[in-house]
């Protein structure tokens, strides 16, 4: 008889006699679980070789970083972000061209997203989990001129650097007022539908980011923005992420 049968069987019993015997008294113990309890070797012996398969796994060398890129290194923009949002539309672009025949026009990220640094040294899959940690996906999302204009207004008014794609720029005046915002370096279209690249917890209104609804339609990729990190890193032996005029706030 297996543990799982066994348990079945002692609940049945403990049901039963429940039925027939009044119960006046339950008593708990609290159990602490520290340095103290003994591990089962059986168990360990078991789970070892799983252990170190993926902490090989995790432990691989995908690429190196000549310095340490941390989401607070700018205002506005920032070179882990910039990084992250390029990498986005990089990788998901070709997958949502071939099954619509468009092209995502700009990827918008959120800040907190980003939740550890990249440190200066080799970079792993580990570092991507690290950077990455939620299951969060990569979803486009239509939305028209005029949601856009919104998705602007509210960029100014956080005044965080929450990373777009290079696609996008978007200038400030020195008291945080929209100077500019172009698109492929056109002004943005108020009838146009445009296809903005994000993660599905922004699309639910994550971090207050109500402007996808309504919208013209939503394309789920079905592929994790950690997915999307680890391919990137795969493809360079050396990443080169910098900060930019994207996003920026002017001085005078």
């Amino acid at each position: 008889m297996t543990i799982k049968h066994t348990f079945k069987l002692c609940f049945l019993l403990l049901i039963f006699s429940c039925a027939s015997t009044e119960i006046t008294k339950i008593e708990g113990k609290r159990l602490d679980i520290d340095e103290t309890i003994k591990s089962d070797q059986t168990i360990e012996d078991f789970i070892t070789p799983y252990r170190e398969h993926v902490n090989k796994s995790m432990d691989s060398v995908l690429s190196y970083a000549p310095e340490t890129y941390s989401k607070s290194d700018g205002e506005l923009n920032t070179a882990i972000g910039n990084f992250m949002a390029d990498a986005i539309f990089s990788e998901g672009n070709p997958i949502f061209n071939q099954r619509t025949g468009k092209n995502i026009d700009f990827v918008l990220f959120n800040h907190g997203g980003i939740r550890a640094i990249i440190s200066k040294g080799d970079i792993t899959t580990r570092t991507a989990y690290s950077v990455m940690p939620f299951e969060n996906s990569t979803v486009v999302v239509g939305l028209k001129g005029t949601q856009i204009n919104a998705m602007m207004d509210y960029l100014s008014k956080a005044k965080r650097a929450h990373p777009v794609s290079k696609q996008l720029q978007l200038t400030l005046d020195k008291d945080s007022n929209i100077k500019s915002a172009t698109i492929h370096g056109e002004p943005i279209d108020m009838s146009k539908t445009y296809y903005v690249a994000t993660n599905d917890y922004l699309y639910n209104g994550g971090d207050g980011m109500v402007f996808f609804h309504p919208n013209e339609g939503i394309e789920i990729l079905n592929y994790k923005v950690r997915d999307v990190l680890i391919d990137t890193f795969k493809k360079t032996d050396t990443i080169n992420p910098k900060r930019d005029n994207r996003f920026i706030k002017l001085k005078d």
